[in-house]
């Protein structure tokens, strides 16, 4: 709680004000950062880019809503402490954010972009190497926000292509916005 006041410039005490308790707090911060996740999964999928270059732009969004936005809340990652019907809400939103990134990633391999295997697998691998930046994120530490979401972006997508491909990063500016 300490942490998350901080973070928003608050006492613990004042999040009190605003929310009932702390399982409402965890609600609102997985509901606010998946709504920003889907609404720009939405906008990168209607982007004329190869899928390379789209999970690229996705990614980066990724770790800038995360480490940026939520100021690296690990509350993101911290949803199984909710109430059984917050869950089942929660866990809907990130299925349909899972899909999007899946179906990103089965396009690659379809055009020959990414090599060819378990695209469930590829994606919990992506998604787990972004996610758990929140756990190893500092602040005042030799990394910031953008060096981390070009870095990780970068190294993920290289990851999974073909050997024989290559992709030019998309520079599209904070699709964020």
């Amino acid at each position: 709680m300490e942490e998350i006041g901080r973070g928003v410039g608050m006492t613990k005490g004042n999040l009190y004000y605003y929310f009932k308790n702390k399982q409402e707090i965890l609600y609102y911060a997985q509901r606010r950062s998946l709504e920003r996740l889907l609404k720009v999964s939405e906008r990168i999928e209607r982007l004329k880019a190869d899928p390379a270059q789209r999970l690229h732009l996705l990614a980066e969004a990724h770790v800038r809503c995360l480490l940026g936005e939520m100021h690296a809340a690990a509350a993101h990652i911290e949803f199984h402490a909710l109430p059984r019907t917050q869950l089942r809400r929660v866990i809907s939103q990130r299925d349909r954010y899972e899909r999007r990134v899946r179906g990103m990633i089965e396009e690659g391999m379809r055009h020959g972009l990414f090599v060819r295997g378990d695209s469930k697998l590829s994606t919990f691998a992506v998604l787990g190497a972004l996610n758990w930046a929140v756990r190893w994120y500092r602040p005042d530490g030799p990394w910031g926000v953008e060096d981390i979401a070009k870095g990780l972006a970068r190294i993920l997508v290289r990851g999974l292509l073909a050997r024989s491909r290559t992709y030019r990063e998309a520079s599209l500016g904070k699709v964020m916005a």
